[in-house]
């Protein structure tokens, strides 16, 4: 069985900025907008992906939750 990973992509970027404020800069770095105004960006990491054009998602998130793990 495998185990639940913390972020994944139906995590809302809200929940990112608060829980793991750490992944902002690497989310920014592939692209993914986490915060506008000084507030969270709305919708999924999934929904931010494909507004994006961003193909890696699943790369992307595996890199996420390894920074998570090594916390």
């Amino acid at each position: 069985m495998s185990e639940k990973k913390a972020i994944q992509k139906d995590t809302t970027i809200e929940e990112i900025v608060v829980s793991f404020p750490e992944l902002v800069r690497p989310l920014m770095e592939h692209g993914i907008k986490c915060i506008a105004c000084g507030e969270p960006v709305w919708g999924t990491v999934e929904e931010n992906a494909k507004e994006k054009g961003i193909t890696n998602l699943d790369e992307i998130i595996d890199s996420l939750n390894e920074k998570i793990k090594k916390k």
